[in-house]
């Protein structure tokens, strides 16, 4: 509401208000996922870096609200960052509170989920075998409907346009109609975005027109190429944004490759919980770890820091879905001891080698119930 005050008045004070709060939620209070609000006892936050993962609230609400007021400070300042922001928002924290059938969701988004713990949460949803899964609806139901909202108003943050300016912000298929500089234009998007890093964005106005089309270079990209018509072009984004003036001509293609390396995401180190762990990153998309793939026991799964990790397309998985793999170790014990608690100097300890697959966070929880995890230990 404050932004929304702020762009229609040009109240100064208002606007930088909305900067500071800006600023402290999205440096201090904000998940990777781009969750919101760690704790169910208000529903929202504590204090700064405070991220517990078991028992993360991050209801789907409030990241979908934060790509909303991403969207809206976007026009007020026309940074990427804010559409960095509502990105993750969207792809992470929000798609992960509907299921891949579309017909289950969840109220809050843990960002690590085990057996006979769930249950003790308060907005858990839980299944007989009393593992954190999707409901089909919820006493307080505002999530299911505000995620479908979402996903069906999509449209309206993929772009943003002034006169004589076009800002392309989301990458997906699509085809939008805009009156641009007095000329009906239509835009056509080709992509397989965010499993692959081209982009084909086609322009065909009525007749030749003149304006800025200004492509998106997201925060996470630390490489790109740019071309129009085949011919490689040299810009440098400006605040987030690679500017493209020219006469456009029906037909007139970029093209544009983001490289996608698989990423590992260090915590701040005021974040307590995930000290010395990492979370895998690709594109947009933060991964995540489930027991279907690698067994039980995920907090004692090791990902050296020298562990080459790849990314592949698994056709079969979700209808096609990439998928991140790389070496690891299971670190525990080497004993069947049963005391809680063992001197090390008495005991081995087993690493034992073995191949560890991260899906993408928002698809968890779709096949059979088990553990799952963001934050992985690192070495």
């Amino acid at each position: 509401g404050i932004a929304d005050v702020a762009l229609e008045t040009g109240d100064k004070e208002l606007l930088e208000v909305s900067r500071r709060l800006w600023e402290n939620l999205t440096q201090t209070q904000m998940y990777v996922t781009g969750g919101l609000g760690p704790a169910h006892s208000n529903e929202g936050f504590t204090f700064g870096y405070d991220f517990p993962n078991e028992s993360a609230y991050s209801e789907t609400c409030a990241s979908i609200s934060l790509a909303f007021w991403a969207h809206r400070m976007f026009h007020l300042d026309q940074r990427g960052e804010y559409i960095d922001v509502m990105e993750r928002a969207i792809y992470n924290g929000s798609l992960s509170g509907i299921s891949y059938e579309g017909n289950e969701f969840f109220y809050v988004n843990p960002l690590a989920s085990y057996p006979n713990i769930d249950p003790y949460s308060k907005w858990s949803g839980i299944n007989t075998n009393k593992h954190y899964r999707r409901q089909e609806w919820y006493f307080c139901p505002c999530c299911p409907p505000n995620i479908s909202r979402l996903i069906g108003s999509i449209g309206e943050y993929t772009y943003s346009q002034t006169d004589d300016r076009v800002y392309v912000h989301l990458y997906h298929d699509n085809t939008v109609s805009l009156d641009v500089s007095g000329q009906a234009v239509q835009i056509e998007q080709k992509t397989k975005y965010p499993w692959d890093e081209n982009i084909a964005i086609t322009v065909h106005p009525e007749s030749p027109v003149t304006f800025d089309l200004a492509v998106r270079i997201p925060g996470w990209c630390r490489s790109f190429e740019l071309s129009i018509n085949g011919e490689k072009q040299s810009l440098q984004p400006e605040n987030g944004y690679v500017v493209v003036s020219r006469e456009w001509q029906s037909g007139d293609t970029v093209s544009l490759t983001l490289a996608m390396p698989v990423e590992r995401v260090m915590p701040h180190r005021e974040i307590r919980q995930d000290a010395g762990q990492i979370a895998l990153q690709r594109g947009p998309l933060i991964y995540c770890l489930e027991e279907c793939d690698n067994g039980p026991r995920l907090a004692n799964i090791v990902i050296p820091d020298d562990s080459p990790l790849s990314s592949h397309f698994e056709a079969d998985l979700f209808d096609g879905t990439t998928v991140i793999t790389g070496e690891a170790l299971r670190v525990e014990p080497d004993t069947d001891s049963p005391d809680l608690y063992l001197f090390k100097s008495k005991v081995d300890v087993k690493q034992e080698p073995f191949t560890v697959k991260a899906i993408p966070y928002y698809l968890w929880a779709n096949r059979e119930p088990g553990e799952m995890r963001v934050w992985v230990r690192s070495s």
